[in-house]
């Protein structure tokens, strides 16, 4: 998504991927409700089916998916890239923006290759491993800040809520739906995730993230100080129930659709599918380590923790203030080939100033006409 869509509403349509993660959350907490009250092997048979429904419409709709421009450059199929581009831009194949546009992608590629020569598979993988700390360009710089921001995404503790909240629920004792609550904390996640498509092309990405740590941060320690001062009173559980519903909504609004954001601008080309990859695994790494382990500090027979389990997400929480302060740029605004020469130029604290001053394709002589004559050898090459 983030190699197929303008600079000016990236932000906005990668967005567009949690808002339909969190719609499929809603879809599961409302079969969960619907058969919460059966007895039978339909309480978990029903809920397992209607997935293969999601997976037929997902299958099919993989084999309606262009390819990127991008995708064709790096592959050396320049007719194909132009016709790809002009068709995702409504614009005609010759226009000054569609030659433009590609010259930047071309240039760019170009000047990757050149750092980062044509390698094998297994080398390939390594290249996201290649460069030092200290380097500004290093592929090891962006790797370590794609996994580690989708790392710091699952500590801030939201899939505790989304995967525990119901048991969480009901041990607060003066609820007698929890499913119910369950249901309204999903509904929230969803409503709240579409304000994320204004505000991370207004705000930027950075901003909007240090703020929405920020208010993770509040919520959560007080939902934990409520939680033990006064764990049985019932105003003290609705107060508690309002703000983990804010809680979300600062998740959902910030660094939800934030995280893959800027997982899909912060990558070069030749490494960007691989590092993409390894930013979501670290993802689901997480996730999974924070599923495996929670039990163990919630359940009656473990840690028993209850509301003060969020003394520990909060503390996390804190960590992903710290990370978003010190070591997230801001890249809205830019095309993908700009974000990769203001990471080379820039710190996260001095991005949100920078301002594109020259192009690959103006640096590396690569004009309209330079663009036609590898159309042209492309063409001459498939025949």
């Amino acid at each position: 998504m983030s190699e197929i869509a303008p600079k000016k509403v990236r932000g906005a349509i990668v967005s567009g991927y949690q808002f339909c993660v969190t719609i499929g959350l809603l879809l599961a907490s409302c079969v969960d409700y619907g058969t919460e009250h059966r007895t039978d092997s339909g309480s978990y048979r029903i809920p397992i089916a209607i997935q293969f429904l999601w997976a037929l419409i997902l299958a099919t709709g993989l084999f309606l998916l262009p390819e990127s421009p991008r995708y064709f450059v790096k592959k050396g199929k320049i007719q194909k890239a132009t016709h790809v581009l002009a068709s995702l831009r409504g614009q005609p194949e010759d226009s000054k923006y569609i030659q433009d546009e590609l010259a930047e992608i071309i240039a760019n590629h170009e000047y990757e290759m050149s750092v980062i020569p044509t390698q094998s598979y297994f080398q390939s993988w390594m290249a996201c491993f290649k460069g030092g700390l200290r380097n500004p360009s290093s592929n090891l710089r962006r790797t370590i800040l794609g996994t580690s921001l989708q790392m710091m995404q699952q500590w801030t503790g939201i899939n505790f809520i989304f995967y525990f909240g119901t048991t969480f629920f009901q041990e607060l004792g003066t609820i007698h739906n929890e499913f119910l609550i369950s249901l309204i904390t999903t509904l929230v996640n969803v409503c709240s995730t579409p304000i994320s498509f204004f505000t991370i092309e207004r705000l930027g990405r950075r901003t909007l993230m240090i703020y929405g740590a920020a208010g993770m941060v509040i919520c959560e320690f007080i939902v934990a100080i409520v939680g033990v001062i006064k764990p049985d009173d019932d105003n003290a559980v609705k107060a508690m129930i309002s703000f983990i519903c804010i809680y979300i909504f600062f998740f959902a609004s910030t660094w939800g659709p934030g995280a893959w954001v800027v997982i899909g601008e912060i990558f070069p080309l030749p490494i960007r599918s691989r590092g993409v990859g390894l930013s979501t695994a670290s993802n689901w790494l997480w996730n999974c380590i924070i599923a495996v382990i929670t039990p163990y500090m919630v359940d009656s027979d473990k840690g028993n923790l209850k509301a003060r389990v969020f003394f520990i997400w909060g503390s996390l929480c804190a960590c992903c203030l710290v990370y978003a302060i010190f070591l997230i740029p801001e890249t809205k605004g830019l095309t993908l080939e700009q974000v990769d020469r203001m990471l080379e130029e820039t710190t996260p604290f001095t991005s949100g100033k920078w301002k594109p001053h020259s192009t690959f394709a103006a640096d590396m002589g690569l004009a309209k006409e330079a663009v036609q004559h590898k159309e042209e050898a492309d063409i001459a090459e498939s025949v």
